[in-house]
């Protein structure tokens, strides 16, 4: 059995954590979803800064839009969105296959949005319908002034991926807000049984930004502690999942044919080459999750040993030691997450600005 097989078999949902013109066009993200178990796509604003302005692709489009009046920011959002599109239906049959819980795709909300609650809804809307495909997901960042979007957008009857998620208590309240858009849909005599969601935690920055304050630290225990922190995070964060899944609350939405919001591990590759490729695969395994890898992280699980268990649930209380530990030795996990989202939306919006300035430019 091919390692990516048994991974999937082990309950892991493998999504390829890029998208590009040229991948399309060439058969790569085909034959991907056919050797290598891809079974959905995220994009972010780097990933479509990276593929724009590193090929020349979508030159004909741009000089063909330009024609037409388009400014960049029309450009780049016909660019995207026709990505988007074409990676739906080539992934369509994954969705009908999993019955809507796979074959999905998304695309995120202008980054600049991220603290304002009503254009990141307007936005939503707007993708949502200018993509009109069934199985992709909107990508919200998981923001204090996203929460109240992502409820709308969820009784609106719009599939969500959270991202930018680094707190265990930021997932909870991402949670309440999944759960309130489903309630406010099903007491509006709307169904629920097609809307979908996953929760985006960006799991190696945290690791990237711990390691060096432990270093700092210079003792025994801060030393134990590196290269800990991001799983144990996570971990954490599944073991709410696992608390919510128990709860009355959702075995209420259950009951209307609610779909799971399955945790999903983001930001998969490693920042430190001195850790193992797959550190952020093998040691999140668990049923009901997804991981989305960028290319080198799936090459490196692909020519790995099969992953042969669950590597989360029989480890949680050890988990919350970990992450009990880092405080322990001064290090405050809610200014660390803090810090990250912060950083997070920057590296968006930078991404998206360089982007837009550049088609700016050919156009």
């Amino acid at each position: 059995m091919r390692p990516t097989t048994a991974l999937s078999r082990q309950g892991v949902a493998i999504w390829l954590d890029d998208l590009s013109r040229r991948r399309l066009d060439s058969g790569d993200l085909a034959q991907k979803v056919d050797e290598l178990d891809v079974v959905g796509v995220t994009t972010n604003p780097a990933i479509f800064q990276a593929a724009i302005t590193g090929s020349d692709d979508y030159a004909a489009d741009i000089a063909r839009l330009a024609a037409e009046g388009a400014d960049a920011e029309r450009i780049v959002r016909e660019l995207t969105t026709e990505d988007v599109r074409r990676a739906c239906d080539l992934l369509r049959p994954v969705w009908e296959a999993t019955d809507g819980q796979d074959g999905r795709v998304s695309i995120e909300v202008d980054p600049r949005l991220a603290h304002d609650t009503d254009a990141t809804i307007t936005q939503a809307r707007e993708l949502w319908a200018e993509v009109d495909r069934d199985n992709l997901l909107i990508k919200i960042p998981g923001t204090p002034e996203g929460l109240g979007a992502i409820r709308q957008v969820i009784a609106d009857g719009i599939s969500v991926n959270v991202t930018l998620l680094f707190s265990v208590t930021r997932y909870r309240e991402v949670i309440d807000a999944y759960f309130t858009g489903l309630e406010d849909r099903v007491a509006a005599g709307q169904p629920i049984d097609q809307v979908s969601s996953v929760a985006s935690f960006f799991v190696s920055r945290l690791d990237t930004e711990v390691d060096p304050r432990l270093a700092d630290l210079d003792t025994p225990q801060a030393r134990a502690l590196t290269g800990t922190l991001a799983v144990a995070n996570a971990r954490a964060a599944y073991g709410a999942y696992l608390e919510v899944a128990d709860g009355d609350r959702w075995q209420a939405l259950e009951e209307h044919g609610a779909n799971p919001q399955r945790p999903l591990w983001a930001s998969t590759g490693v920042k430190n080459p001195d850790y193992p490729p797959t550190l952020y695969v093998t040691e999140l395994v668990a049923p009901g999750t997804v991981n989305t890898m960028p290319e080198a992280t799936l090459m490196a699980v692909a020519a790995a040993p099969a992953v042969t268990g669950d590597s989360i649930t029989g480890n949680l209380d050890q988990a919350e030691a970990t992450l009990a530990g880092l405080g322990e030795v001064g290090i405050d996990l809610d200014e660390v997450t803090d810090l990250l989202e912060i950083q997070g939306v920057a590296k968006f919006e930078d991404a998206w600005n360089g982007l837009l300035a550049t088609v700016d430019a050919a156009r």
